[in-house]
Order: structure tokens, then sequence, then C-alpha cells
């Protein structure tokens, strides 16, 4: 999934990690401290942020709080600022952000870290600045389960923290060839390319707006969770109709979790979309990026230049170069 190269330069001594709730409110507070004695048990700094655990209605406080929250994570000068949790609460802020405050701070060296919801924010800061944030864990989902946090998402993130992480290579699902007997997926490479997405709804939702990147010649990733198949390609299709997808040189399709198929379906499942996404656009649609709602991720740097390479069903996104 991930190499580990021995190198002196690498910094292995403690991190300072900066936990803010910029988006929903903390439910689940024994995970909330599972993540956080986790981490300090592994020897980094954590600061909580004073509202970590502020409520209003579904928010982790109100607009104006998780304003402050995101600033505050800016001008900590932690290594990463990490959300505490997702879900829905930050489209409605993209525009009381101050971006420049963020790219200063992603200057210095911090690492934004979060994903679902938290890809509304990637995107604006990447419109907004051209800025680097990184597509990852958050704290109670990931940091803070019962039992051992998944090893692999740990390494990811141990690879980001030491600046050890140069890449994501994953196994392709078997697919069958196409009608014509090529290959589901070519062989591929693209040696230089923009990494933008995240999750496919949030993203979709940005369409139209200041927030939307608008990247060309870019490698797409996207993945969602409780989304029908039928959905998700209602989504793709917007883009598709937007002249997002041709722009770009490659589009990979994460995980997508948690929803179930009906009897009106009659054999439509996502293996459909994705055959469907195939006859529309040029560029290859690759699948099965351990990336998602799911417990195995790994760390991807939304706008971070890396090239993609494809072998059979071994695909590898690759940023070590960029550095």
């Amino acid at each position: 999934m991930h190499d580990h190269h021995e190198d002196c330069g690498h910094d292995h001594g403690p991190k300072h990690i900066y936990v803010y709730s910029p988006a929903s409110a903390v439910r689940d507070k024994a995970a909330f401290k599972r993540g956080i004695a986790r981490l300090r048990a592994l020897g980094h700094e954590v600061e909580v942020d004073a509202d970590a655990l502020a409520t209003h209605t579904r928010f982790a406080g109100d607009d104006a709080t998780r304003l402050a929250a995101i600033h505050r994570a800016a001008a900590s000068g932690a290594d990463v600022a990490l959300i505490s949790r997702a879900a829905y609460g930050f489209t409605r802020i993209l525009p009381g952000i101050q971006y420049k405050k963020i790219a200063k701070a992603i200057e210095r060296g911090t690492r934004f870290v979060g994903m679902s919801d938290f890809t509304a924010f990637q995107n604006a800061v990447l419109a907004r600045t051209g800025a680097t944030t990184w597509a990852g864990p958050s704290l109670e989902i990931d940091w803070g389960v019962e039992g051992e946090p998944d090893d692999i998402m740990a390494a990811c993130f141990d690879d980001l923290l030491t600046g050890h992480g140069e890449g994501a290579g994953w196994r392709m699902g078997k697919e069958p060839p196409r009608a014509d007997g090529r290959p589901a997926v070519p062989d591929v490479y693209v040696k230089s390319a923009q990494l933008w997405g995240g999750n496919l709804a949030v993203l979709t939702s940005l369409a139209g707006t200041p927030y939307f990147p608008e990247v060309k010649g870019g490698i797409l990733f996207v993945e969602d969770i409780s989304e029908h198949p039928y959905r998700v390609e209602r989504m793709l299709t917007q883009l598709l109709h937007a002249g997002v997808l041709a722009r770009q040189k490659a589009v990979v399709l994460g995980q997508f979790t948690n929803y179930k198929l009906a009897p009106h379906d009659k054999g439509f499942r996502l293996q459909s979309v994705v055959d469907w996404l195939r006859t529309q656009i040029k560029a290859p649609v690759l699948t099965n990026l351990p990336f998602g709602h799911v417990p195995t991720k790994v760390l991807l740097p939304v706008g971070a230049q890396v090239s993609l390479s494809v072998e059979g069903r071994d695909a590898l996104i690759y940023w070590g170069h960029a550095h």
C-alpha cells in the first residue's frame, strides 16, 4: 500500500497537532477522548481548541464560533490541524474564511487534514489560494475507534508527519474487458497533474460557486457514503455536463459505501455507473482507491502535482518528487 524509506533527513521528533471542530458537533465524547489519548501516546503534543466541544443545534458552535476555530488552527503553528469530525457544516461558512491566513499557515508548514464535509474547505482553499491540504482521517472516527486504529491509515498519517509520504499504491478491482476486447482500464502514465476532489456530494455542491477549483488536466478523485449508485451517476452527470470531467487526465473512484440496492434497480449498480462513465469521457476511470468512509484510508495531497501510473490492475499516485 505504501513504502517506508529510511532517510536521516526526516524529522521523527514529536509533532504538534491542533484539534478543532469546524463543522459538526462532537457527539461521541468517549471517542474524542480516545483519539486525543492515542495521538498523545504516540508522543505528539495535542492541543485542543477551546471550542472543540461546543454545540449549537447540529453544529460545533454557531458560524462565527466555527470560523474563529479555523482561524485559531491557522494561527497555532501546528504541524497538523486535524478536524475532530466532519459531517455537514462547512459550505455555509466558506465566505467567512480568511483564505490568506490559511495559505500563510500552509506556507509555514501546517498541514490541514480531514475528509467528507471538509472537502468544501479543501476545494475552496485550492480555488482561492492554490495551496495544498490533505485528504485523510478525522479524530473521532479514525483515531477514536474502539479497538486499534487502522494500521494503514496510521502509517500514512505518520508518513505525513515525518515527511516520508511519497505516494499511494493500490490494486483496482477485477473488471471484464470492454466489448471491443480492450482492458477496462488501459495502462496509463501521467507525468504531472494536479490532484483534487474528495467527497462527491460536497464537491458537486460547490459547482458554479467561487469555491470550485477550475482544474484543467487534473486527476479528480471522488468517494461517497449513503449515496445510491443512481445518485452517484447523477452527480457525475452534473460534473460531466458542466465540462469538468472532459478537462481531467483521469478520474479515480474511491470507496462508495453504505447504500442499498432496490428491486427496482434490476441489475443497475455501481459498476453500471463506472461502465457508463467510461463511454462518456476519454480519460481513464480508475476504481478501488483506498479512500472514503472506510477505516483503511490513505492520505492524499489535494492540490499537489502528482504523477499517476497504471499497469494492469496496479495503480500508483506518486507525489514524492513534489517535496
